[in-house]
């Protein structure tokens, strides 16, 4: 059986953040006591992880793993972090042995973090194999739209399946939205009392709702334009027309955009294309965990009445 990380993202995630969440998230589910875990006691038994969606994009298994290292368990992999699985209606991924009460406890958080993460990087390598099929060499990006708690595990996920995770949060980097636009006055007053705070350190990147507001926040010293909610073709206009003024401008395209349209949006004078929808609404990747019904004989054994 293969190692599951030897994927460079899976070397991104401290241990001791592996452990802080796998333990926050079985704190969770099981605050005090586990009642269910009385008929199965604590024999070792193995559970077989089964994927059930064909061509999936496997991530999420260093936190899938941290979970069952916390409650005694081992992880056996069959495929590698972010590898494909196969076409088959249901593929062997992984084998879990451990105390049958301890592998039920982990069972369903590491299931859900496997399935969301997953589902994330599956969506991400199939819009990567649409920029590749059209020669776009931009970037696909992920955005700040993601599950409260649970960001981490979804920008990994974006990492597996090949794409940017964009900005972490508000400290990484500035963007200036249309709040902050209306809040502050103008563009130029926004992007002027962003940089006195982040300096040189940052980007300040602005949101724009025209070619005019486009090329105020230029002109004022923005290292990124996001075009939001343009058309196609009024994107590529503008998009041209900013790079030929302002040549080292990053030019990202936003809103509206989705899997099905995102290749309307490839311009050689784009740089970055980001989707909401790699996080909201995102299918998930159908995992199960499988308890091995224990040998008859074995049972019969275990179920002999002690003679003292």
């Amino acid at each position: 059986m293969s190692p599951p990380c030897r994927h460079p993202a899976a070397h991104s995630v401290p241990h001791h953040t592996l452990t802080r969440l796998a333990r926050e998230w079985l704190a969770e589910d099981t605050p005090n006591f586990d009642p269910a875990g009385v008929c199965v006691g604590s024999r070792e038994v193995e559970a077989r992880l089964l994927c059930k969606t064909p061509h999936s994009i496997l991530a999420g298994c260093p936190f899938f793993t941290a979970v069952f290292t916390e409650v005694g368990c081992t992880v056996d992999w069959i495929y590698q972090e972010g590898a494909e699985i196969g076409e088959d209606a249901v593929t062997l991924t992984a084998v879990v042995r451990g105390p049958a009460n301890s592998l039920l406890l982990g069972e369903r958080p590491a299931l859900n973090c496997l399935a969301r993460a997953s589902g994330i990087a599956t969506r991400c390598s199939q819009l990567q194999a649409i920029a590749k099929a059209h020669g776009w060499h931009g970037e696909v990006a992920g955005t700040r739209k993601t599950t409260p708690g649970f960001r981490l595990v979804e920008k990994y996920a974006m990492l597996v399946g090949g794409v940017s995770m964009h900005r972490q949060d508000l400290s990484g980097m500035v963007m200036l939205k249309d709040n902050h636009v209306w809040a502050s006055g103008s563009i130029t007053e926004a992007v002027k009392a962003a940089r006195s705070v982040c300096g040189f350190s940052s980007k300040i990147e602005v949101e724009c709702r025209s070619a005019e507001e486009s090329r105020e926040a230029a002109g004022a010293g923005a290292d990124v334009i996001m075009l939001d909610n343009f058309q196609p073709q009024e994107l590529r206009v503008t998009a041209q027309a900013l790079k030929e003024e302002f040549p080292a401008l990053l030019i990202e395209a936003s809103g509206g955009v989705t899997p099905e349209n995102v290749a309307l949006y490839l311009s050689s004078h784009v740089d970055i294309v980001s989707l909401g929808c790699i996080t909201q609404g995102c299918p998930v990747v159908d995992f199960s965990l499988k308890v091995q019904k224990p040998d008859a004989r074995l049972n019969r054994m275990f179920n002999q009445p002690r003679i003292d």
